[in-house]
């Protein structure tokens, strides 16, 4: 869990109602604490929230997304690097097989089945029983559908179950193992 951006405990209400922030290291003046309006105080919160689908990891070096050192380096082999750099230096063959896709096939994010694959190790590409490839002919994403299939399949198991032939119930109680040496 991460900390906080502001510290509860360095903030008060004053009495005529605005909110009073204590300074972590006083300004050079000696100024040790903050006065805010509420409506000051909500726009400076504000402004200390990142913007949405903000990355918050900076990278740095030969780690920023657009050096040309970051494609030989990362173990996935992406980044942007230059073709004859990349004849220059000594890469492996997956990564030249990647300069040949074109630039539609390079931007194409991951299927939801590939990163099945590889975050949770499931392959639903191949059937589980005879390992024949499989073909997806359909995504349901509405959750009206989706109830009404499992509360079918919930009713096809229970049914399975009321037709197949129970255990008889156990009359005593089980006896307890006599040991070796009992």
């Amino acid at each position: 869990m991460s900390r906080p951006a502001v510290s509860e405990q360095r903030l008060a209400l004053t009495r005529d109602g605005r909110i009073r922030n204590e300074l972590k290291t006083p300004y050079k003046d000696g100024t040790t604490h903050v006065t805010f309006e509420p409506l000051d105080f909500m726009a400076w919160l504000a402004a200390l929230v990142p913007k949405p689908r903000v990355s918050l990891t900076r990278f740095h070096a030969v780690f920023t997304p657009n050096s040309k050192y970051r494609k030989i380096i990362t173990p996935a082999g992406r980044g942007k690097a230059s073709k004859a750099h990349l004849r220059s230096a000594s890469i492996s063959d997956t990564t030249a097989a990647e300069e040949v896709r074109s630039p539609m096939e390079q931007r194409a994010s991951m299927t939801w089945a590939r990163r099945l694959n590889r975050v949770l190790s499931i392959d639903i590409t191949e059937c589980e029983k005879c390992q024949g490839p499989v073909k997806i002919i359909a995504s349901i994403e509405d959750p009206e559908v989706i109830k009404k299939i499992l509360n079918h399949l919930k009713a096809r198991e229970k049914e399975r179950d009321s037709h197949s032939n129970p255990l008889p119930h156990i009359r005593a109680p089980a006896q307890p193992k006599q040991g070796l040496f009992d």
